[in-house]
């Protein structure tokens, strides 16, 4: 059930990006009913396969890929009609792809190996869609907010990428400690 919602999401990348690729109210309304679908799975996924004991990093992976499709969809398509920077995509896709290979190919981890900056940065990769629909909307009061949200993004992204490299060492390569006696 839990990676059936996870799918929901991964089906609901083209419209998402189709709705947010226009800039007119209309578009703006499905866009919003995209999203908070979305948002909806991605709420339920996880507790679902806790409950159901089917967390696999199968399913984690399937989780993580869906959320970064669905994100970088609408960041990409908002980027088109120059609503965000085309920075904040590219390093969401240079993050994303950071976050796997250091994952699976140089910790060799069976699942993806996260951090806590980038769970919050996760989190927050939703917003700017979800801001921009609002906009669109009429709730214009939200544009500085965009703006200020979108260069943290980029700001915190950067960070994280940062730590990711600085940390990347395996633990057999990091200087042991003296026993404690």
């Amino acid at each position: 059930m839990a990676n059936a919602l996870t799918a929901v999401r991964l089906i609901l990348v083209l419209p998402f990006a189709f709705f947010m690729a226009k800039g007119d109210r209309g578009a703006a309304i499905f866009a919003l009913a995209v999203w908070v679908v979305a948002l909806t799975t991605d709420f339920l996924d996880g507790p679902i396969a806790r409950r159901t004991g089917t967390v696999t990093a199968f399913s984690g992976t399937f989780d993580h890929t869906s959320d970064f499709l669905f994100v970088i969809s609408g960041l990409y398509a908002g980027a088109l009609r120059g609503r965000f920077p085309w920075i904040l995509p590219s390093l969401i896709t240079a993050a994303f792809a950071q976050y796997f290979i250091d994952s699976y190919w140089v910790h060799r981890h069976a699942k993806l190996r996260g951090s806590k900056l980038g769970r919050y940065n996760g989190l927050l990769y939703f917003v700017p869609s979800i801001m921009d629909i609002l906009i669109r909307l009429g709730l214009r009061f939200l544009e500085p907010f965009l703006i200020i949200l979108v260069w943290l993004l980029i700001l915190s992204t950067l960070v994280s990428m940062g730590q990711r490299l600085m940390f990347r060492r395996l633990p057999e390569q990091l200087p042991s400690r003296p026993p404690e006696k």
